[in-house]
């Protein structure tokens, strides 16, 4: 059963605000209590902790954004306070005041029938307990986040312990060998547990994921700026899913494997696969491509040079310029005894005089007013074209686009 306090000093509107919500169909039982002053809300606030105030702001012996202060600081946290003010005028300065003082949603008198005001009501407090559930889900967040940070110092402890060994035990080769072993040992154990741990974290995203779909779909929305609240949570969780696949993708590219076997991989055809995977991108940003392959062909493993493109094209769509579609253009051509692959943008660019230096870090962004993007892309196409045997060369200028040029040995 759901809590109500109604804070009024019109007996009328009260009894009114209870006849409402009592008896619509929607709203469930309830149980209301009523206070004509601030003290009294003050004090029935503390003892019954109320699902939902509905609150005037013309008080005899205060205004509401006064007592909202004074219920804020009385509430065990910001979550748990939620209040729907109703003001006796339109004001929408008072109404903005009311929200950014913490109120969850306001009505104004005489503008409001028995419908609305359940719909407010039943709104604001599925809106207060939902924001409980994300406060919930924050902290297991956090102290995930603790475990990770401790689980790292120790095993830097224990790098530096070994390190520590290793120097003492150079003294002899029969105490080196034994000592490089431990090593060897030990980072494969480190390798093993951040690919796991890059694989295991999928799992309670996921759950992340089912949880915030399915309370999408179910809750019930009336106000326009909660959609707001959806898409950002939403993005959240993407980048959050991003981050983890490269952390993956990372890993899995530094553990020991066979490396894949060159052969002659047709650009024009694995350039069009390319396409076809970012197709819908390209549809929203109303993207271009042109390709012009003086060389045909590219000696290289077909999967390194499928995540090349596929890194580099995505990268052009996700940093094209607001003001422009994004236009690419993809060559190749023969160059110092082997092949250049070019892929040049029309996008926001990037300040190689400051990130010169940083280009090819893991994480590394350079736009971060754009929510895509996890700065492991560059990374895995240096890591790749340096397994190649080849090297990369940027050209690059501020608000006018990027070229990446590809040095391929024959």
């Amino acid at each position: 059963m759901k809590k109500i306090l109604l804070v009024d000093d019109n007996e009328q509107d009260r009894v009114l605000y209870k006849r409402y919500l009592s008896r619509h169909p929607q709203c469930g039982p309830m149980e209301f209590y009523e206070a004509g002053y601030a003290e009294e809300a003050l004090a029935l606030y503390q003892s019954v902790r109320p699902d939902c105030v509905l609150l005037d702001y013309n008080l005899h012996d205060t205004d509401g954004l006064t007592l909202l202060t004074e219920l804020k600081a009385v509430s065990p946290t910001a979550d748990h306070l939620c209040v729907v003010m109703i003001t006796g005028g339109g004001s929408e300065q008072l109404a903005v005041r009311a929200l950014n003082n913490g109120a969850t949603d306001y009505l104004i008198k005489q503008q409001f029938d028995q419908e609305l005001l359940c719909k407010t009501v039943m709104y604001a407090i599925e809106k207060n307990e939902w924001q409980q559930r994300q406060t919930q889900y924050h902290e297991q967040l956090r102290n995930v986040n603790s475990e990770l940070r401790a689980s790292v110092a120790e095993l830097t402890d224990a790098r530096q312990q070994i390190g520590a060994q290793n120097a003492m035990l150079t003294t002899t080769n029969e105490e080196l060998a034994t000592t490089n072993a431990q090593l060897v040992r030990t980072n494969q154990d480190l390798d093993n547990f951040v690919y796991s741990a890059s694989h295991d974290l999928r799992q309670p995203v996921d759950n992340l994921r089912g949880l915030f779909d399915e309370l999408h779909a179910e809750a019930v929305v009336a106000d326009p700026a909660a959609e707001q609240m959806w898409r950002l949570f939403d993005q959240s969780l993407q980048a959050l899913t991003a981050t983890i696949t490269g952390l993956a993708e990372v890993v899995q590219l530094a553990r020991p494997a066979v490396r894949e076997p060159s052969e002659s991989v047709a650009l024009a055809e694995i350039t069009q696969q390319v396409l076809q995977t970012l197709h819908l991108e390209m549809e929203v940003t109303q993207a271009r491509v042109e390709t012009a392959f003086e060389v045909p062909t590219l000696l290289c493993g077909r999967s390194h040079l499928n995540t090349i493109l596929l890194n580099l094209v995505s990268n052009a769509l996700k940093y094209h310029h607001s003001e422009r579609a994004p236009q690419v253009h993809i060559r190749s051509y023969a160059a110092e005894g082997g092949t250049v692959l070019e892929v040049q943008d029309n996008g926001l660019g990037i300040d190689l005089g400051v990130y010169r230096q940083e280009l090819f870090q893991l994480f590394r962004r350079f736009h971060p007013d754009v929510s895509a993007g996890t700065g492991v892309g560059l990374f895995l196409v240096n890591r790749l074209v340096q397994s190649e045997g080849g090297r990369i060369e940027v050209d690059s200028q501020q608000g006018l686009g990027t070229t990446f040029r590809l040095y391929f040995p024959a």
